[in-house]
């Protein structure tokens, strides 16, 4: 495995609860319906929405973007049915790590009374890498065989 990034975000749980207090649509403007779910299955909980909104900002550390030109519904923190979360990419962003041979993304989440932490963990995709190179190789080889006729 080659690592292609790390990023690491640490946020104030308070900070995230009074977000939430002033502005009822903090949440529903952060995550898609399938992490709002799960959210709804901790009722809402403050540490749970602060792990989120940290692993959404590690995500995009780990890629090396911060948020520019994406939204923060297209990076989606979800959880298997085991409860591990894991990074699923939809829109600009999974067209920005498609683009840069990103792979996996791996992600951690935790929480103390006060704090929640994310660290991700982007790897480089050999995978996505040689199917451009092997597509180049391909189209080179149909464009030299055009030009001898």
């Amino acid at each position: 495995m080659m690592i292609y990034g790390i990023g690491t975000d640490i946020v104030e749980i308070d900070r995230i609860k009074k977000a939430m207090e002033r502005y009822p649509q903090f949440v529903d403007r952060l995550f898609s319906i399938d992490e709002l779910v799960y959210l709804g299955s901790k009722a809402l909980n403050p540490q749970h929405v602060a792990g989120g909104f940290s692993a959404k900002e590690a995500v995009l550390k780990s890629i090396g973007t911060g948020l520019r030109n994406f939204k923060w519904k297209e990076i989606e923190i979800i959880r298997d049915n085991k409860g591990k979360p894991f990074v699923r990419l939809n829109g600009k962003a999974k067209d920005y790590v498609d683009d840069n041979y990103i792979g996996n993304i791996h992600i951690t989440i935790s929480h103390s009374k006060n704090y929640a932490t994310a660290t991700a963990l982007a790897e480089v995709s050999i995978e996505k890498r040689w199917i451009d190179i092997e597509s180049m190789l391909i189209g080179a080889n149909e464009e030299s065989g055009r030009s001898i006729n």
